[in-house]
């Protein structure tokens, strides 16, 4: 049987920094920072005031204002990275078998501002006032959903959530859906709105995020010693999977070829990585085997990297494990350091970037990254503060989560 090879037509994006993907790789090459003081709600009375937060976003770019009254805004991120994304890759769904083509949208938490808004109604007004539409708009497939009924897609729809590795998971699913014959497209990625309320305090209350107030542009600092924890952001990033001849017969303009993916688990805490990274070590290692090829031959990882402790350490350890001596060879740097970290959605922002990684033949810096953790090891190339011109054939792209959770990407130049 021949396998079927998977290529990336199509991206788009919402963050905190920019709104396509060309203005935000430029903003990331740039060293600019997404972050800055909360303006959503009244976050005074909160320990932490900043965080990666969206605050021009018009839904009414891409769908009448009717519509978006329907979604939460986790949905409508993904909605408008959707329609970016199959702008780019030219793709006529009109033209295309809709059963072969679906949609596959990660999430870590779903519509919670809609829950928080409701619960509120329900307090205040009683159950008569809860609206209708509460349930289609915070369950986590309702993204997923969406963007199938934005391009009339009847092949498979899905919604995955595993944390902060749920892009990842989502954009590993398709690929496999694709490989294995089952579709041709898949419209896929993940979207995050967290930034509420209820989001900031349950992460304030779990002492992950950093308290660098009056300094938000230099608070998320990923392998730096100084560290004091995650920025928490939102938005969104959708890709477009295709077979490589459904794609090479339309003509598409390829970014890059989908080539490995694997997912392991901690099985050891809710929240800790395993301490010597040998979860993630492993994903890393089964990737590599799908794309079957030798550690040599990454040239650049686009790395979990947090900016917590236990993350950023036990991460070191894993790529320590797999690529040995070669770690000191490779480029590795955070893009969390610039946009904060958009849990569900951080893997598919992470793979968009390693595209254009691919495509512009430079590496975003690790912003921020002054005094390098010597526990990160100090001997590893971690692209502190200024973007690094290197052609890169072949990417990595790790996502790790809250439950163990481990997944692994691998991209390479199209050839």
């Amino acid at each position: 049987m021949t396998t079927r090879r998977v290529v990336i037509t199509g991206l788009g994006c919402v963050t905190s920094l920019a709104e396509d993907p060309v203005a935000l790789f430029d903003a990331l090459c740039e060293g600019r920072s997404g972050i800055s003081a909360i303006e959503g709600f009244d976050a005074s009375a909160y320990p932490v005031r900043i965080g990666g937060e969206i605050k021009s976003f018009d839904i009414t770019k891409y769908i009448h204002v009717r519509e978006s009254r329907r979604m939460d805004y986790f949905s409508q991120y993904a909605i408008a990275a959707a329609i970016q994304a199959v702008k780019d890759s030219g793709l006529d769904f009109q033209k295309e078998d809709l059963f072969r083509a679906g949609a596959i949208v990660a999430t870590g938490i779903g519509g919670i501002r809609e829950i928080e808004e409701q619960h509120l109604r329900l307090l205040d007004k009683g159950p008569s006032k809860v609206s209708p539409f509460c349930v289609p708009k915070l369950m986590s497939n309702a993204a997923s959903g969406n963007v199938a009924i934005q391009f009339g897609l009847r092949g498979p729809n899905f919604c995955v959530s595993s944390a902060c590795a749920s892009s990842n998971h989502a954009i590993g699913e398709a690929y496999w859906n694709i490989r294995s014959g089952r579709s041709d497209v898949i419209v896929t990625g993940g979207s995050e709105a967290a930034m509420s309320p209820i989001g900031l305090s349950s992460f304030c209350a779990a002492r992950s995020l950093s308290t660098r107030n009056d300094e938000p542009e230099r608070a998320s600092r990923p392998f730096d010693k100084d560290r004091d924890g995650f920025i928490l952001s939102e938005g969104a990033a959708i890709l477009i999977l295709e077979e490589e001849s459904h794609a090479r017969a339309r003509g598409a303009r390829i970014y890059a070829e989908l080539i490995g993916y694997a997912a392991t688990d901690d099985g050891y805490h809710i929240t800790a990585p395993l301490p010597d990274g040998a979860g993630a070590a492993k994903a890393i290692e089964l990737a590599l085997e799908c794309a079957r090829i030798a550690p040599e031959k990454v040239d650049y990882i686009n790395a979990h990297g947090t900016s917590t402790e236990l993350n950023d350490i036990a991460e070191s350890a894993a790529i320590r494990a797999v690529f040995g001596d070669q770690a000191y060879k490779l480029l590795v740097s955070s893009t969390k350091s610039s946009l904060g970290h958009l849990l569900g959605a951080s893997g598919a922002v992470e793979l968009l970037v390693c595209c254009k990684v691919i495509e512009n033949s430079i590496v975003p810096p690790t912003i921020n990254l002054d005094n390098q953790d010597e526990r990160c090891d100090l001997k590893m190339d971690f692209v502190p503060n200024v973007a690094r011109e290197a052609k890169i054939g072949t990417a990595l792209s790790n996502s790790f989560g809250f439950g163990g959770h481990n997944a692994c990407l691998v991209i390479a130049r199209y050839e």
